[in-house]
């Protein structure tokens, strides 16, 4: 991750990505092949070779269906996709007024590289996390969590949104989300397959047993179920690959662009264990800058561990690592809105500190100034009867 070999390292994850999702979209057709020798197998008894021919058959007629379904599903999402993950995560766009700060870090990062600024939103969630969505420059958004820009100070958030403006430029974003779109088109037929197969067996299966006697029904049947499982495993493994080696090109992008390795670190720190949003599937908690939630033994997680992309940039970038690091609590003279929402109102203090007001909060008199031989003394107290004259 030598800040010399960086785009190099970009250009060769775009083309592993494009390889990738080439895949992962071939095996929407692994899944129709495979429902079709199912259905083979559910509706006739024959020799194997038999019904592979069947399905193969089968397969050339649902070929361009499926197609079609597929291309629909990504339309949906492409439209769509933004306002669902919305939903999930509470979300809701700022603007300048809203949180002017926050918006000019933002607006600043992409001057600096001559980058279309992103939509800036921000979930009401405690979780400290930020994300980014879209397919191209009109849908690109980038929401970060209200429990973030609490926890984090300036140079911190700068850093995270360096950090999510980083896949925008990448390409990872619109690479995740087709991944998770083409994904839910496998996990929905795959589940759609798996419903008609066991529906079948528990209302037709003793006859269909004495009816196939000792066919290659059972054998299809299986070959097909396997086939199933075996593409939507794969579809989880690509877009964990997708997700997990993307991280640590985004933190180096985010030190290109902040000249601040020490605040990506200390903003990882802060992000690390503390990031769950709990309405937000698994599908969104895997475009976010830290997921928590892990698999089996570790298998399973979508993110590097957050020691080991602290060790890189401390290793590459010349960062410092403090360990981890607490949160402090919100402090409370902050505005209902938050720190970054540039609403900050003066201080109000207590009546009984205020020198403008009483012990019970109404006004005080005016004091006459008080007066020496030659008119008002400044600062002087007056005489026991009034002005000193």
């Amino acid at each position: 991750m030598a800040a010399f070999g960086l785009y190099t390292h970009i250009q060769s994850n775009r083309r592993r990505s494009i390889a990738l999702l080439v895949g992962l979209f071939a095996l929407v057709y692994v899944m129709v092949f495979a429902g079709a020798l199912v259905a083979e197998g559910l509706t006739r008894n024959a020799p194997l070779p038999y019904l592979l021919a069947a399905a193969r058959y089968d397969f050339v007629i649902a070929f361009p269906w499926a197609t079609l379904g597929a291309i629909a599903w990504v339309f949906i999402a492409w439209h769509f996709h933004q306002s669902m993950i919305d939903s999930m995560t509470d979300s809701s766009s700022l603007s300048r007024q809203d949180a002017p700060e926050l918006y000019n870090l933002l607006e600043n990062l992409c001057i600096s590289r001559g980058i279309t600024m992103p939509k800036l939103k921000i979930s009401e969630e405690p979780g400290l996390n930020a994300f980014a969505t879209g397919l191209n420059d009109k849908q690109y958004s980038i929401t970060v969590t209200r429990g973030l820009v609490e926890a984090l100070d300036r140079d911190e958030i700068e850093a995270v949104l360096g950090h999510e403006l980083t896949h925008i430029r990448n390409g990872d974003v619109r690479m995740m989300v087709i991944a998770v779109v083409i994904a839910g088109v496998i996990s929905f037929f795959g589940e759609m397959i798996f419903r008609i197969f066991f529906q079948n067996m528990i209302w037709g299966g003793r006859r269909r047993d004495d009816e196939r006697g000792g066919g290659g029904a059972g054998v299809a049947i299986i070959i097909g179920i396997a086939l199933i499982a075996v593409a939507w495993f794969l579809s989880v493994v690509i877009r964990f690959a997708l997700s997990r080696q993307r991280e640590y090109l985004a933190d180096a992008g985010s030190v290109e662009l902040t000249k601040n390795p020490d605040a990506m670190i200390s903003a990882l720190r802060k992000i690390e264990g503390r990031g769950d949003i709990p309405d937000a599937n698994s599908a969104v908690m895997e475009m976010c800058i830290e997921n928590p939630r892990s698999g089996f033994s570790n298998i399973f997680d979508t993110h590097p561990p957050v020691d080991d992309r602290v060790a890189a940039l401390v290793k590459f970038a010349g960062g410092h690592d403090p360990g981890p690091l607490a949160i402090e609590p919100p402090h409370d003279d902050y505005p209902p809105d938050g720190p970054w929402s540039g609403d900050d109102q003066p201080e109000q203090l207590p009546p009984s500190q205020n020198p403008a007001q009483g012990p019970w909060g109404e006004p005080q008199p005016e004091q006459p100034p008080a007066q020496g031989p030659w008119g008002p003394t400044p600062g002087a107290p007056p005489g026991p009867w009034g002005p000193r004259r």
